[in-house]
């Protein structure tokens, strides 16, 4: 090649470089413009879409595609001095072709030292906006009469939360704090990356002073409104849920959280969510509902959940897991528009007075699968059966529980439910040994603060045992009559008597009556605590259906031993100690009055001298008790007609409650006494004879004592 040919070539490729280099230079200058136009778009955009304004730092390409923006702030126009979110740093992926047509296609996003800054005040908050679309009436409009459509809110919420949702996204030194009148947290995350719609990362979350560090994994398509994710505590430290042990003193923890989210539907302003939700290690604790930790190793729920005008609801279709047993609830919760009536209380100085009644309805039908015994046992949760724990049995158990409550019309309350087994039988007991009750065993007896008062044989080995047959029959009729009239017939529980227990204790918001029978007392004093939970009540029943459905222990056993243990008075236990305190006899020995006397006691013996007054004569309600009791007895033939005739309130107390019972007095030699006729007495409404129902439903003498009376005037 000549000189010539080398210095054509080389002037070409020079004109190539600097055509090159000047298109280049056009290029960068170009694609600058764009950007800071691109840029524009994206401000105008967002300040369209919310009432914010959006401040973006200088921003240029590092390279071909990527774009550094330095600093960030968005802030509400109706609060100007109030930033929601400020960031140092933001990088993004800018296709250069969009970028060149007109339309640019941002991706990748990473956001460095950001902060979010939630606040809200009794009148106003800073991020409402996020949710509510700029001018447009409030989607979820309220109705006073109607209640809140949680459906329309849940759907606004869903919406705007996957429709703000990034593709590409890496949020690295991100805090978010929340500040309100009643909560306060703090959120602090290394990093947290959206890549596909995979997602991944740490934070320390501190709310409410309860601090978690937790783990986030899943997967989210925003355009499905579809999501995976995965929730667990770092250290090998539980999450705990912050909110409900502010709100309710319990503590909410569990190990691993899973949630998904199939799909939601909104038609007619009802929304329809599908998914499933599961937790490992799943804790609750709660003075009211155990004295120790209730927990549940495996457990989940497929959900297919409705929301809409006033109510929620799971609906057909909905399964829960727990451990391996199935249960299938279908439950309803509607609030009603409040009701008002006119109370009268002009016997405490109030007259008129308006009351609001809660409207609150709610229906719960659960049906379990037919599951085998030892799955059964398996499934129960730890810390809240004891004595049954390691039991294991032969057959199958089905569960099966109708519940329907309106607040507005408390009467109307429904409940019924049971196992229904099937070929079930008990192959080995658990902690406690339940056929004790067949045997001689130890007894001990506790006050209401759990302290021990005595212990003793409950068997021939005790002098002061009494067998069935030596007990008279006025006391063994008269203590089921008044207690559990059907205690022979039931299998352990009577639910009319439990329903119209639960009414009156909702009505008066307070534990006022109980609905124990026999069989439920006996098993609270011989194989669980004094300690009022929801529990122990839970273990209570299920501990009772045992004993009743496989005929473990006879009724008369049953009875026998109730008699021998129950509380008669101050550290009197046991029907041969109460004759003897009160009467100076032994228990076949005592006639009808006395029995009748000692039935009234037993639902509070601590009181046992308020049935009668400072002058020895009994109170116009222990008489209305004694006439009641007795014509009951003999509607239901335990007793004759003669022996209701001949029935006395005049009692004498030979034994050592002589002294407390008969207080000495100053005569009154001017006070005219009158026999003892209950007609000369208004009858008092302390017994309750639920509704007027048969007999056999039982009374109610879970009553408050009765006030002394006044001394009468001369």
């Amino acid at each position: 090649m000549t000189s010539a040919t080398k210095r054509k070539i080389g002037f070409s490729l020079g004109i190539l470089v600097v055509l090159l280099g000047g298109a280049l230079g056009v290029f960068l200058l170009k694609r600058q413009e764009l950007l800071t136009y691109a840029l524009q778009q994206v401000k105008a955009k967002v300040e369209r879409r919310y009432p914010v304004a959006l401040t973006l730092g200088p921003a240029r390409f590092t390279d071909l595609n990527t774009v550094r923006i330095d600093g960030m702030s968005l802030v509400p126009q109706a609060q100007p001095a109030d930033t929601l979110l400020r960031a140092r740093l933001m990088t993004v992926s800018l296709s250069v072709r969009s970028l060149f047509a007109g339309r640019p296609v941002f991706s990748n996003l990473e956001i460095s030292d950001a902060r979010l800054t939630a606040r809200k005040t009794a009148g106003s908050d800073n991020f409402s906006f996020l949710y509510k679309k700029k001018g447009a009436k409030p989607e979820v409009p309220r109705d006073t009469t109607q209640g809140t459509n949680y459906g329309l809110l849940a759907n606004q919420l869903l919406e705007a939360g996957f429709d703000n949702v990034p593709g590409q996204a890496d949020f690295r030194n991100f805090l978010v704090t929340y500040d309100s009148p009643r909560h306060r947290a703090r959120i602090t995350m290394p990093r947290l990356a959206i890549e596909d719609g995979d997602i991944s990362g740490q934070l320390t979350a501190v709310v409410d002073s309860v601090e978690n560090k937790v783990g986030v994994q899943g997967h989210i398509e925003p355009g499905d409104y579809a999501l995976n994710a995965e929730v667990f505590g770092l250290d090998r430290r539980p999450v705990t849920l912050p909110y409900v042990l502010r709100r309710y003193g319990a503590r909410v923890q569990f190990d691993t959280l899973r949630f998904s989210l199939a799909d939601k539907e909104l038609n007619d302003n009802e929304l329809t969510v599908r998914g499933t939700a599961s937790a490992a290690n799943f804790i609750v604790n709660h003075p009211k509902l155990s004295d120790r930790d209730v927990r549940f190793p495996r457990g989940g729920i497929d959900f297919v959940a409705r929301l809409g005008q006033a109510f929620a609801a799971l609906d057909k279709g909905t399964k829960v897991t727990l451990n391996r047993m199935e249960f299938f609830p279908v439950v309803s919760i509607r609030k009603l528009p409040l009701d008002q009536r006119v109370v009268s209380r002009e016997g405490n100085g109030l007259r008129n007075r308006r009351e609001t009644l809660a409207g609150l309805q709610v229906k719960a039908d659960i049906l379990s699968a037919e599951t085998a015994a030892n799955t059964f046992f398996a499934a129960l949760p730890q810390g809240m059966f004891n004595t049954l724990e390691g039991m294991q049995g032969q057959g199958t158990l089905t569960y099966k529980m109708h519940f329907a409550l309106d607040m507005n019309q408390l009467d109307s309350l429904q409940f019924n439910s049971g196992l229904s087994p099937k070929n079930f039988r008990i192959t080995r007991f658990g902690r406690e040994n339940l056929n004790k009750l067949n045997e001689e065993f130890l007894y001990t007896a506790y006050n209401d603060k759990g302290d021990s008062i005595k212990t003793f044989a409950v068997g021939a080995s005790n002098p002061e045992f009494v067998s069935y047959n030596e007990v008279s029959p006025y006391l063994k009729a008269a203590i089921m009559t008044a207690e559990d009239p059907r205690f022979l017939t039931h299998r352990g529980f009577m639910e009319k008597a439990f329903v119209k227990s639960a009414i009156q204790n909702i009505k008066e918001k307070r534990f006022a009556r109980g609905g124990s029978t026999i069989s439920m007392q006996l098993v609270k004093n011989v194989f669980l605590t004094r300690q009022k939970t929801v529990t122990r009540k839970i273990e209570e029943a299920l501990i009772v259906w045992l004993l009743e459905n496989t005929r473990l222990v006879p009724k008369e056993r049953m009875l026998e031993v109730y008699l021998n243990i129950i509380e008669w008075g101050p550290k009197i236990y046991g029907a041969t100690e109460a004759a003897r305190f009160y009467f100076s006899k032994q228990p076949a020995e005592l006639s009808l009055s006395e029995s009748l006397y000692l039935a009234s006691i037993v639902p509070r013996p601590k009181y046992y001298q308020r049935s009668f007054n400072q002058y020895g004569e009994m109170r116009s309600s222990a008489r209305y008790f004694h006439r009641l009791i007795a014509d009951l007895m003999v509607r239901k033939g335990l007793i004759g007609s003669n022996d209701r005739e001949s029935l006395t309130y005049s009692l004498s107390f030979p034994g050592r409650a002589h002294s407390s019972i008969f207080r000495a007095v100053r005569p009154d030699t001017t006070r005219t006494v009158l026999a003892a006729d209950s007609a000369q007495f208004e009858p008092l409404n302390l017994i309750d004879l639920l509704g007027g129902q048969a007999p056999d439903e039982g009374v109610n003498t879970n009553v408050e004592p009765p006030a002394e009376e006044p001394k009468p005037k001369p």
